[in-house]
């Protein structure tokens, strides 16, 4: 006799809310992302302000809702991508600080809906954590000048 199992449901989903830019954010970060897609979207009507809307980066979903002026984001909180080429880094990097988006330190930034991002090399905790105490001193320092992460002056420090 077969059997069929459920479908996996994410267990943890990140929920993002917004005053009132839900709709927009939703389609700047699938434009953003590679394997990415819009799932649902929800709104009361086309003239009043209610938005909600799920939407897949790489297989995990994210939904976002307006909720009005009282919702606001903190740094405290940030999503991490891991890229694997310094053309990853560069490509996510631009689209997500332009129109209004701050450059962070050490990889973060801020987008231009408050939403802080942290867009890492793959390889850069092997950096940091070199099994070489000095080497990894070096890149740690390095890494600590930079704004969006270089990769090659990462691994030319630990060179």
């Amino acid at each position: 006799m077969a059997t069929t199992s459920a479908p996996t449901v994410q267990k943890i989903t990140t929920f993002l809310t917004f005053n009132n830019q839900a709709e927009e954010a939703m389609n700047l970060y699938v434009s953003v992302f590679k394997n990415a897609r819009i799932v649902s979207v929800s709104r009361m009507s086309e003239d009043a302000p209610f938005f909600s809307g799920t939407f897949e980066v790489g297989g995990q979903k994210f939904i976002v809702m307006n909720g009005g002026a009282h919702f606001s984001f903190a740094q405290g909180i940030s999503l991490f991508v891991h890229c694997e080429t310094q053309a990853e880094v560069d490509e996510l990097w631009s689209k997500l600080i332009e129109n209004g988006g701050i450059e962070g330190q050490c990889g973060w930034l801020t987008d231009k809906f408050g939403v802080t991002w942290q867009i890492i090399p793959s390889n850069l905790s092997a950096l940091l954590y070199h099994s070489d105490p000095e080497k990894a001193q070096r890149a740690m320092k390095a890494m600590r000048q930079m704004r969006k992460i270089d990769i090659a002056a990462l691994e030319q420090a630990t060179a």
